[in-house]
């Protein structure tokens, strides 16, 4: 609870422990088996949720490989792991079965703002844990903060499956595009500003090491 509410401190993250890790992880595996619940196209590997738990692991991996060179205090995989984790009943929200009572335009808008609230919120807590947990100078904590959006948002967009993360993430079926363009837009901006801020972001990066 302190975790997703942003009441977190250097104590907490330190006190991290495999109990914290697990109930992380039973979170993000429920996350991941409700935002296809209601879906009676999923698949079977979608309605296992497994694919959340595995990025957990995946994000954290390259959060940590990131930070390394920069030597923040208290870097420890096992730790960024555990808090990314906990940050996973924020996804609860795509659990919501608003198709249920609302027509699929309203399901639609509601689940794009679903998705912007987590995401956005995800990231505040994650700039959190760089400004309350590491040593790191200014320029080091903004860099950490915005290079592995930049670089995500990159990659996807240089192999063109941002539209296809997009779909994954919002809960959209391939039928629906044709209502997301507004949707589509904002990631199309996005992917221009992370092509353009990147080259910057890795100036900063080297900067920082050294």
């Amino acid at each position: 609870a302190r975790v997703v509410t942003g009441r977190f401190g250097k104590h907490d993250v330190e006190s991290f422990d495999a109990r914290h890790l697990a109930l992380g992880l039973l979170f993000a595996w429920l996350a991941g088996m409700g935002r296809y619940w209601d879906n009676p196209k999923a698949h079977l590997l979608q309605h296992l949720g497994l694919g959340s738990v595995v990025y957990v692991f995946a994000l954290s991996l390259m959060i940590w490989l990131l930070g390394l060179p920069l030597r923040p205090s208290n870097w420890s995989y096992r730790r960024l792991v555990t808090f990314i984790s906990l940050t996973a009943p924020l996804a609860f929200l795509y659990a919501i079965p608003v198709e249920r009572f609302m027509s699929m335009k309203d399901a639609r808008s509601a689940n794009m703002w679903f998705l912007l609230v987590v995401a956005v919120w995800r990231v505040i807590l994650y700039g959190m844990y760089l400004w309350r947990v590491t040593n790191l100078q200014l320029l080091s904590r903004c860099t950490m903060l915005l290079l592995p959006l930049a670089l995500i948002v990159t990659a996807l967009s240089s192999l063109n499956l941002e539209h296809v993360v997009f779909n994954f993430m919002g809960g959209l079926q391939d039928t629906e595009k044709s209502s997301a363009d507004d949707a589509y837009a904002v990631v199309f901006l996005l992917s221009m500003v992370s092509w353009l801020l990147s080259p910057v972001l890795l100036i900063a990066y080297v900067v920082s090491i050294f």
